[in-house]
């Protein structure tokens, strides 16, 4: 009997360390079959953008892209090459149909993502880009149409780079750099870059953004000084590169078109006339249910002992926002006039 139960234990035992043996030799195997998709993945991604800003893709340039040794990416590209996705011309590598239409994918569940983060959640603008650098590999076609829809079909990410279509459609690269703007040229932004992060932190650190209206005051060699939001801001000419603007030739040139509620004095009044884009879509329904709306006259009535936040008067109630919200919300400075004893306000 006690040999019979011996015999049991050793066969149970030795079932069971195999049993675990062959469950962590395949999960060893899918944690190898993920990590080369992602390299795939990457590379394809890398050769796009690359291509797709008017640059030569080479063997050596996707190594320095991927950060991987020449070996390395030569094995990559062998593996490209060999899928149909990728040929080589002389030295450069070119995608194949297949290729672009493997590489737009990509990139759509990539900057989806990151409209994702930037509308339904609070994470930091600087997580977005490292997020979606890990989900763009895990979503399937199903998933990701149904993330599409319900964000309602978004153009752009939040950085303005375009979002491909389901189709594999994407606009051609539009703007110029901001240091290429003349001194009293007005530039819609268009585009933030967002790599590398420590130029995109500085830059989302002075609330920069597409669709923001800037207009530059002054020139120097290592310096641009500009108005954006009613507020003069200095960005050094190697920043100012990472940012893709439009110019506008019959753009508002007078001060008013700057303003921000934070540009308000205790007293003063102006009229809402927009919400800037950067504002999230929490953030901007809490300030439409609060009555921030077009046309909505809105009056600074006391600054707390620190000077933020401000208390204004909004359709009778009296609501405290920091200046970091007011400086969302664009305003056109108006004055009281009296008219036969009546109160009634005009815009300066």
């Amino acid at each position: 009997m006690i040999k019979f139960v011996s015999i049991f234990l050793v066969a149970f035992i030795s079932s069971y360390f195999l049993k675990m043996k062959k469950g962590l030799f395949q999960n060893w195997r899918n944690k190898i079959k993920n990590i080369k998709r992602t390299l795939f993945e990457d590379a394809l991604k890398q050769l796009y953008n690359q291509t797709y800003k008017g640059k030569d893709c080479t063997l050596e340039t996707l190594a320095q892209s991927l950060n991987l040794p020449i070996e390395k990416t030569q094995k990559l590209v062998d593996q490209l090459v060999s899928s149909g996705m990728v040929i080589c011309k002389n030295e450069r590598l070119e995608l194949t149909d297949a290729g672009e239409k493997y590489a737009l994918r990509v990139i759509r569940i990539h900057r989806l993502w990151e409209r994702y983060l930037a509308d339904e959640t609070g994470i930091d603008a600087i997580e977005w880009h490292k997020q979606a650098e890990v989900m763009e590999h895990k979503f399937n076609d199903t998933e990701i149409e149904a993330l599409a829809a319900s964000l309602g079909h978004p153009s752009y990410d939040p950085h303005g780079d375009p979002i491909p279509t389901v189709d594999g459609e994407l606009p051609p690269r539009q703007g110029v750099p901001m240091n290429h703007l003349k001194e009293n040229e007005v530039g819609l932004i268009v585009h933030i870059e967002d790599e590398p992060p420590e130029i995109y932190k500085q830059l989302i650190a002075q609330n920069l953004h597409p669709k923001m209206q800037i207009k530059i005051i002054k020139k120097t060699p290592d310096r641009l000084y500009f108005l954006a939001n009613g507020k003069e801001q200095i960005l050094s000419t190697a920043y100012a590169k990472n940012i893709t603007t439009i110019p506008l030739k019959n753009a508002l040139k007078s001060k008013t078109a700057y303003q921000t509620l934070a540009s308000l004095q205790v007293g003063e009044k102006g009229k809402v006339i927009g919400i800037s884009k950067a504002c999230r879509r929490q953030q901007r329904h809490r300030l439409m249910d609060l009555g921030v709306v077009p046309g909505t006259i809105i009056t600074a009535e006391m600054e707390s002992p620190g000077g933020d936040p401000v208390a204004y008067k909004i359709r009778g109630a009296t609501i405290a926002l920091r200046k970091e919200h007011a400086r969302m919300i664009y305003i056109q400075p108006v004055k009281e006039v009296k008219r036969n004893g009546q109160s009634s306000t005009s815009e300066l």
